[in-house]
């Protein structure tokens, strides 16, 4: 049985609450590791994690599409994370970890081992931001087709969640912009 190793860079928050980003963690030898801390990690402690995943053959690859809200809410989220973000879905006790080229889920049972994945997203096919999005569903376990039953309502659920407890620490102001007066 063949399997396939990866490991990606993480957003987790610190004591105080504050997000920052981990070293990028590469199986590659040839490229150096790099530390990407936000403005707001100044404070937090360096909490060093290293995530691998594995993945059994494919059982089936099946197209799907992807509601708009869902798929423009991971990408806002993903962008203000870096380059990975780990979303918990507590309801069905399963992580999401995002990256730019799929979503991976993975069973809080088989922490290890990826269950399904959500690949190959083609946006651009779409004439309008609030269309759906067409993806392919990799299935790597035969509980697969009865998890994606439930799962992207869950996953919108727990994107909304994370992205509520991100929320701005301060209020928006409005900066009038005035014209200084022409000399004549």
């Amino acid at each position: 049985m063949g399997q396939s190793q990866f490991e990606l860079k993480a957003r987790l928050f610190c004591l105080k609450d504050r997000p920052f980003l981990l070293a990028l963690i590469v199986p590659a030898p040839n490229i150096r590791r790099k530390n990407c801390f936000t403005p707001g990690a100044k404070d937090c402690y360096f909490y060093a994690m290293e995530e691998r995943f594995y993945r059994e053959q494919e059982i089936a690859r099946l197209p799907d599409f992807l509601p708009a809200a869902t798929y423009n809410l991971a990408h806002t989220l993903l962008a203000r994370a870096g380059q990975c973000l780990f979303v918990p879905i507590r309801s069905l006790q399963y992580m999401a970890v995002l990256d730019a080229e799929e979503f991976i889920f993975v069973d809080s049972q088989n922490k290890a081992w990826v269950e399904l994945a959500w690949q190959h997203f083609r946006p651009q096919s779409r004439s309008a931001l609030d269309e759906r999005v067409p993806f392919e569903v990799v299935h790597y376990a035969p509980q697969a087709a009865e998890t994606m039953k439930r799962l992207p309502g869950e996953f919108h659920k727990a994107l909304r969640v994370l992205a509520e407890r991100d929320l701005p620490q301060q209020d928006a102001h409005v900066l009038p912009l005035v014209r200084p007066p022409r000399p004549e």
